[in-house]
């Protein structure tokens, strides 16, 4: 139980300094909601070597801290709702077979951005935040796909992590 926690705290730290990383790369592309994501590259790594109880409780916890840290409160209800979508997808595309770590990824960067569209839908109460869709699913494929060749090279590495 003890490695458990820690473990989990090393994942949690990690989450929040990609997500800090992030915050200090001036890529603005003019469209609310685009980044790259890296802090869901220890979301997915943590998927594959724990179990999705642990994945889930670092996803509500990476929103929740980097929220407070380095966004507000709307940038912790976009988080959430993106975060839990996209690993409930994640994780029952990797119990089933064909699909790749690369594939779940950008299946996961897709619905993290659908998440994100259904919370913003609530929040403005409107569905005319749809026109980003299109943009915003390019975006998901081209962000997933890239941390998931990360996370593939990463998982080939961290063969000794298993913790269940």
């Amino acid at each position: 139980m003890k490695s458990k926690v820690a473990y989990f705290g090393v994942f949690v730290a990690l989450a929040l300094i990609f997500s800090y990383v992030e915050s200090l790369i001036p890529i603005q592309l003019g469209i609310p909601g685009v980044k790259l994501g890296l802090a869901n590259l220890v979301i997915v790594i943590v998927l594959y070597k724990t179990n999705l109880k642990m994945a889930l409780l670092l996803s509500i916890t990476k929103a929740i801290l980097s929220g407070f840290l380095f966004g507000n409160m709307f940038s912790i209800l976009y988080s959430m709702a993106g975060g839990i979508l996209s690993l409930v997808v994640m994780a029952l595309l990797r119990r089933r077979e064909g699909f790749s770590v690369i594939g779940i990824s950008i299946a996961g960067g897709v619905f993290h951005n659908v998440g994100q569209l259904l919370m913003a839908m609530v929040a403005m109460e409107t569905v005319r935040v749809m026109y980003y869709f299109p943009i915003l699913l390019i975006a998901g494929v081209l962000t997933g796909f890239l941390i998931g060749v990360i996370a593939q090279e990463a998982l080939k590495r961290l063969v000794f992590l298993q913790i269940k």
